[in-house]
């Protein structure tokens, strides 16, 4: 049957998909706030360079883990209050990230965040995917991704107003010296300590939205799931959900070992690679960092920064293009087409730094190129392609496995990076 879009509760849906994609929000801010701080956390501890990477890297360990037990836990209590144990653990991440007087002690205050980002990159587009009518569920799926995008944007801009007024107004808050230590004399600390605002805010609006239709028939709850599939889509396409659902549910095996059996092995390899590849493009070392590689080129550290906002603005202006056309031109269009672009961008961009002494407008340039093809491509699709390569039976714990390879990936070049 196909679904008109008349008979879809926007609004409430909307409203659903929005909360949720906020984990995409936490997920992109957390991840990409370390920019700001790299280079002042490497002064004042005075680390190595494994030192820095490890430093960077210590919060994709902790997404790892909590990739691999996000599926646990959502299957026994739900996705909507894992999603707000991860809010929890966002918040006491960016406190603790805050406040250490140690290198050591910063390490797992980073780590925790690092869990809560697992989490969510594997829940929030899985919830987002389970109350999405089919017409529209690449869309709605990409939500999260825009999330993401968003999320870094907001840390690229937060790490840029905190160290401006850091250098404008070195007198502040002298009065106060936990304040003026925090916000001043150590902005870094500021900077992660900006995250505990957005992790309160969507721990409080979960608190708005229901548990996820196909848990809650999972559990036996039928009729509860059931009125929620009425009030998105109406009570004709509800019905018809109702029993895809069961009937899936009722093949539901239990095994991991039939994601490597024929046919969904396939999917599998397709899931990992697309997590793998799509790391060792270096979009991340760019997100962690950028004004690093910017001072190589000699810009000052303040204007790094600023430029990190504009490689962010276009991250998130070429998302919400992609975001527009996912469901238009399809998922493999965009990826074939994004990636070539990528890899002229990055060719270009080696030859440049090879040269030695390139010129820092110019690699700004085409460092903005590359997130443009980067986040009309690869980035957009893998979170909307990669649940929808697997049936509902086994969706949860595919989109683990591929998480995993994501963050695994992620951490080894950051870690290396330096």
């Amino acid at each position: 049957m196909k679904i008109e879009s008349s008979q879809i509760n926007t609004g409430y849906l909307a409203l659903i998909c929005l909360i949720a994609s906020m984990g995409g929000l936490l997920f992109g801010f957390d991840t990409a706030v370390i920019s700001g701080t790299v280079g002042m956390v490497e002064v004042q501890f005075g680390l190595s360079k494994l030192e820095v990477g490890w430093f960077t890297s210590s919060a994709l360990i902790g997404c790892i883990l909590g990739a691999i037990v996000a599926g646990v836990l959502e299957d026994k209590y739900g996705r909507k209050p894992v999603l707000a144990f991860a809010s929890l653990l966002f918040l006491l991440s960016a406190l603790g990230s805050a406040i250490p007087p140690t290198f050591e002690i910063l390490i797992p205050a980073r780590m925790i965040g690092g869990i809560g980002v697992g989490i969510a990159s594997v829940l929030s587009p899985l919830y987002i995917s389970e109350f999405s009518p089919p017409k529209i569920r690449g869309r709605l799926v990409a939500l999260y991704q825009l999330s993401i995008v968003t999320g870094i944007l907001l840390a690229y801009f937060s790490n840029w107003f905190l160290q401006g007024y850091s250098l404008n107004h070195p007198e502040a808050f002298g009065g106060s010296v936990f304040l003026h230590k925090i916000l001043v004399a150590e902005v870094w600390r500021s900077m992660f300590g900006m995250e505990m605002l957005p992790a309160l805010l969507f721990f409080f609006l979960l608190m708005f939205v229901p548990e996820s239709p196909r848990w809650l028939i999972q559990k036996g709850k039928d009729s509860i799931g059931r009125s929620l599939l009425e009030r998105i889509s109406g009570s004709e396409v509800a019905q018809k959900e109702l029993k895809e659902i069961k009937k899936s549910l009722t093949q539901e095996k239990g095994e991991l070992r039939e994601l490597f059996r024929p046919g969904l092995r396939i999917a599998l390899v397709v899931a990992i690679g697309l997590s793998v590849f799509g790391q060792f493009t270096g979009i991340n070392a760019v997100i962690y960092y950028g004004p690093i590689i910017l001072e190589q080129t000699g810009i000052q550290f303040g204007n790094a920064l600023q430029y990190q906002v504009i490689l962010g603005l276009i991250n998130l202006v070429f998302t919400i293009l992609a975001l527009w056309l996912i469901d238009k031109i399809g998922r493999r269009p965009l990826l074939i087409g994004g990636m070539a672009m990528v890899v002229i961008t990055l060719t270009i961009a080696g030859f440049l730094f090879a040269a030695g002494n390139p010129n820092g407008v110019l690699i700004v340039i085409v460092l903005g190129v590359y997130i443009a093809c980067i986040a009309f491509s690869i980035c957009a699709v893998i979170w909307v392609l990669t649940p929808e390569i697997f049936p509902n039976r086994v969706r949860g714990r595919a989109m683990s496995i591929a998480v995993f390879c994501n963050w695994g990936a992620n951490a080894l070049a950051a870690y290396l990076f330096p």
